[in-house]
């Protein structure tokens, strides 16, 4: 995978001597070709996931015991954010926006970004996920933090009003926290959205919740559904430190009256 990768490169005319460069760099900072960085910032992503793909915990199954999951589940996925290693690993100040591998990204409106990220690893047997994301909200001042987290194409044919889709997550918090989970299901102009609160506050270690989305009770048009995410939005989270340490959504149908 490595030699293709490269050849790849080479086959898109990339041959910059990216170290040397960097080594230039270091010792006579100045401003660089726009073009370059460009070309820099898109070589660094395709790296970043290359990396998160060929992490042993990716390689690894999905890990989610059928026990675990309600009777009729024909599927079910954990983000790449929790089974494989993203970078930088850690972040502070992240702005509005900010990419946490390939389909996660954190959302705020605080002027100062007074937060900080870090992905750790969770080695202990018998975990479903790999990797735990913690977040580190200290003087915030916004009126909005949300992580969202895409979910993957392979589950949009089988959305319909037929269908559950449940949430399983273990969360822990410094603080008592209240946190909400929010689908999205975007159907040309319009993006249906259902709101669950994820329990009473989060707080302490290792918290189990569960939501379930009817999909019944979404005024979904007769169209397929074109993109879905999934937000977890934390409600007043100055000073306070919460970890995701797993989140597994499975999808299902829906019991015939």
């Amino acid at each position: 995978m490595v030699k293709r990768l490269f050849e790849m490169l080479r086959a898109g005319g990339d041959r910059v001597d990216w170290a040397r460069v960097a080594d230039r760099q270091d010792r006579r900072p100045r401003p660089v070709d726009p073009e370059l960085r460009s070309r820099a910032q898109v070589l660094h992503r395709q790296l970043g996931r290359f990396l998160q793909a060929s992490d042993p915990w990716m390689l690894r199954p999905l890990g989610v015991p059928d026990d675990d999951l309600p009777p009729g589940t024909d599927w079910h996925w954990r983000p790449r954010l929790l089974r494989g290693r993203i970078s930088p690993q850690a972040v502070a100040a992240p702005g509005n926006g900010h990419r946490l591998g390939e389909d996660a990204a954190l959302w705020h409106d605080c002027p100062h970004r007074a937060m900080i990220l870090r992905q750790t690893a969770r080695p202990r047997p018998g975990q479903g996920s790999g990797y735990a994301m913690h977040l580190e909200m200290l003087g915030f001042s916004g009126s909005f933090l949300s992580l969202a987290i895409d979910l993957p194409d392979d589950v949009l044919a089988r959305l319909g009003a037929d269908r559950i889709l449940q949430l399983d997550t273990r969360l822990d918090a410094e603080r008592p926290i209240t946190i909400y989970a929010r689908i999205n299901l975007v159907q040309g102009p319009n993006t249906e959205t259902m709101l669950r609160q994820l329990g009473h506050p989060v707080e302490g270690q290792g918290a189990a919740r569960r939501v379930e989305f009817d999909l019944a009770y979404a005024d979904l048009a007769n169209r397929p559904i074109e993109k879905a995410w999934l937000d977890l939005i934390f409600e007043s989270p100055r000073m306070n430190a919460v970890g995701i340490n797993d989140a597994v959504v499975s999808c299902r149908p829906r019991a015939q009256a």
